[in-house]
């Protein structure tokens, strides 16, 4: 296992944490370090992996070294919590509440999505907001780790669920998640929209990096069905501006807030 080290101010800690789970951190450690800046250790399986450039913030430092074989996942389950995020209530699988279409059940394992996240409290917050005005029909939860979005969205009515991922423990995460909620989720690995008809779905989910956003726009905006809604997360505020104009044939989102991170959520897209 390979562990980094990563130096950066205190403000950019966000961006830098995002870039380190894009990269495939097994997990982050944060801790202070001098002059009003924190030190990310991130943990990596893979032994030889080098970061990629210009992945963190300007002004990141980064030291590498060797690092002690964690259980990330017992470590996570040690400190999870349920909590809410709109009418959903998001509980470890491990000590469930009482049955209720409103609880999604979570045992992450080391794909993304556990509902604590901002991007994805934003984007469980926008899906049920509009489900209350529209049908949602055919979704697809793009890039989606855990598949948290794909099950939220079967549960408020959405058919067929398609959760799509490339990395394999986000698949796999996804059929187990599918199965711990008893939702209709159909789980494939596929690269991004990649291999799906154009106009397939009336909501497309994409939390992704906002670089990645921008770099598969109009391969995200041909998934879409005529009059076809789409969300879009996994980006800070600072990141708007660039995503907005990548999406600009999609029309004006609507935008929603979480501490510094942004969704841009689309209705009646063309």
């Amino acid at each position: 296992m390979r562990a980094f080290r990563v130096t950066v101010a205190a403000d950019d800690e966000d961006r830098a944490t995002a870039a380190l789970w894009e990269a495939g951190t097994a997990g982050i450690e944060v801790r202070p370090a001098a002059g009003g800046r924190i030190e990310l250790v991130a943990y990596f399986a893979e032994a030889g992996l080098e970061l990629p450039a210009g992945l963190l913030p300007a002004g990141a430092t980064v030291e590498r070294g060797e690092a002690p074989e964690v259980d990330w996942v017992a470590r996570f389950r040690e400190t999870f919590k349920a909590s809410r995020a709109g009418r959903f209530l998001v509980a470890p699988a491990w000590d469930p509440p009482d049955p209720s279409p409103d609880v999604l059940l979570v045992d992450p394992g080391r794909a993304f999505g556990t509902g604590t996240h901002e991007t994805t409290r934003l984007c469980l917050r926008a899906l049920e907001d509009l489900a209350g005005r529209r049908r949602l029909g055919r979704a697809l939860d793009l890039g989606a780790g855990t598949a948290l979005l794909a099950v939220a969205a079967a549960r408020l009515g959405a058919a067929p669920v398609v959760a799509s991922d490339l990395d394999p423990e986000a698949v796999a995460a996804s059929s187990t998640h599918a199965r711990l909620n008893d939702v209709p989720v159909r789980v494939v690995r596929a690269d991004g929209g990649r291999g799906f008809r154009p106009r397939s779905f009336d909501v497309v989910l994409a939390n992704l990096m906002a670089l990645l956003l921008v770099d598969r726009a109009a391969e995200i905006r041909s998934l879409l069905a005529p009059g076809g809604a789409l969300v879009l997360s996994g980006l800070l505020v600072d990141d708007v501006p660039f995503v907005r104009e990548a999406f600009a044939a999609c029309g004006t989102p609507g935008t929603r807030l979480d501490g510094e991170w942004a969704a841009l959520v689309y209705e009646g897209v063309r």
